[in-house]
């Protein structure tokens, strides 16, 4: 069927005055939760280092925040929708902020993943609230397509701010100090916004279902959960219980959306084949590029030897190219066609991926930062122009429910990834062979070989560390292969699910 997007009507045209003040604030949302997802990976050798955590639970660390926001993301949306946006956006903010601080002081692995699921719940009220109320700021279309890429090029530039700063304050303070830098960013955002912000919700929603609400939680993480063990550890009993519970709770949520009268989520929105397709392509592009992404700053610090801070410059090719993609990408779609776009960015940035396969440990700069480039680039046109198409697909009172399930496909893509790509990685660094005297610890995560090496004689020490930064390069080109095929698989399936569809131009 055409899916092209239907024009607003006449009343919604008006401009709202100071609708590009509060889109300002909007996207210090989206700047708190994209600084706080990139500093992660740089501080991961020196969490490494400190609470000393097997490998398993440094990929819980890693992934658990995605785990957590992914399932809660549709109910969270749905909630704004029922009770404000903005309201559930200034709380959801202040409580990024408080749980921060616990982040920056946890004492123990354990600490650390409740720490990073608790920012999960609070961050599952931000993303959605945001692209919602951008929904209802601006109603001319061509304006909302340069809202949105406003919003997604201020998540890339979160992607270069987050590893800077953190860097920087690495390299002169303690790893917790990269959490407590949302604070401030905390602090603006509820000040101002409480000012600067309409409210909007739904006029008549219907009550915020909570058996949608268990069903959708403890499907998003059972399912996540069980693909992640299995990916480590192979199938157990506890694995294949968690495989038969995901999508079981999964079904019956669907099942239970489509019998309510109000649902949480409106199961009609994926036979919209633009809508469906789009969500599709996000899910697949952020399961292709966030293994890598997640163990990228390791490479550069314990493989290359560089600095925190010379490591986050080293990633910023991608988020200058993002940004500059973002910023185009609305009046691109429109020139040439959304698939188009679309699916030539995510053939640019599997291409980039492939082209990381032939890394090793001395891969000089100007092939990683060219690679770095064009993935930015191609991701800056594909989210861009998605986000705009499953924001214009629905009405603006289910801004949020629509919202959700865009951000749920990067989540849960996020999670995959993590979980089946990193434990590539991990897989194959645990099969290093490394001198006799090679203690087990060494064999959980790169970081615990180089703290191993301290203790160790010069030459065995340097024996063992060549052997596991080797099989940590191997593992890592070969889970940039599986991106490179999982993104080029994702630009086909664009291109034929987006066929039809199109940007309105008319307000």
């Amino acid at each position: 069927m055409t899916s092209t997007l239907q024009s607003a009507s006449p009343t919604e045209a008006v401009k709202r005055p100071g609708r590009w003040l509060a889109l300002a604030v909007l996207v210090l949302a989206v700047l708190l939760v994209a600084v706080d997802a990139t500093v992660l990976g740089l501080a991961t050798p020196y969490i490494s280092e400190d609470l000393s955590p097997t490998g398993t639970q440094l990929l819980w660390i890693g992934d658990v925040y995605s785990f957590v926001i992914a399932g809660l993301l549709v109910s969270m949306g749905s909630l704004g929708d029922r009770i404000g946006r903005k309201r559930i956006l200034l709380v959801g903010a202040t409580a990024f902020g408080a749980i921060s601080v616990l982040n920056a002081y946890a004492t123990t692995p354990e600490l650390m993943i409740a720490a990073r699921a608790l920012l999960g719940v609070a961050g599952a009220t931000l993303m959605p609230a945001t692209l919602a109320l951008i929904r209802n700021l601006f109603h001319d279309p061509r304006e909302r397509s340069l809202a949105v890429g406003i919003w997604g090029a201020t998540a890339s530039a979160g992607t270069a701010v987050g590893p800077i700063t953190g860097g920087f304050l690495l390299e002169h303070f303690w790893w917790g100090s990269v959490f407590l830098i949302n604070l401030p960013l905390m602090v603006v955002l509820v000040l101002v916004g409480i000012r600067t912000l309409p409210e909007s919700r739904n006029p008549n929603p219907g009550p915020w279902d909570l058996p949608s609400v268990v069903l959708s939680l403890v499907g998003m993480v059972a399912t996540v959960y069980a693909v992640k063990e299995a990916a480590s550890h192979g199938f157990t009993w506890q694995t294949a219980a968690a495989g038969v519970l995901g999508p079981a709770s999964l079904y019956g949520f669907v099942r239970r959306q489509l019998v309510l009268p109000k649902p949480l989520l409106d199961m009609r929105l994926f036979g919209n084949r633009g809508f469906g397709g789009a969500v599709l392509a996000d899910l697949l592009t952020v399961f292709g590029l966030s293994g890598l992404v997640f163990f990228l700053s390791q490479y550069l610090q314990l493989v290359q030897g560089r600095g925190p801070l010379e490591a986050g410059l080293a990633e910023l090719p991608a988020a200058i190219g993002a940004v500059a993609a973002g910023l185009i990408a609305g009046r691109a779609a429109r020139r040439f066609s959304v698939r188009a776009v679309v699916s030539g960015g995510l053939a640019a940035v599997g291409l980039a991926l492939a082209a990381l396969t032939v890394i090793d440990q001395s891969t000089g700069y100007p092939l990683l930062g060219a690679a770095l480039l064009v993935v930015g680039i191609g991701a800056g046109f594909s989210f861009t122009v998605t986000a705009d198409v499953i924001l214009s697909s629905v009405p603006k009172e289910e801004a949020g429910a629509a919202s959700a399930v865009s951000e749920t496909a990067y989540e849960l893509g996020a999670a995959l990834g993590i979980a089946l790509l990193g434990s590539i990685v991990t897989g194959v660094y645990r099969g290093f062979a490394g001198p006799a005297e090679t203690p087990g610890a060494a064999h959980e995560s790169l970081g615990g070989a180089v703290e191993a090496a301290a203790g160790m004689p010069a030459q065995t020490s340097g024996a063992m560390l060549d052997a596991a930064r080797s099989a940590f390069v191997d593992g890592l080109a070969l889970a940039a292969g599986a991106g490179a095929a999982v993104l080029l698989a994702a630009a086909a399936a664009a291109w034929f699910m987006l066929r039809t569809q199109r940007l309105d131009s008319r307000p």
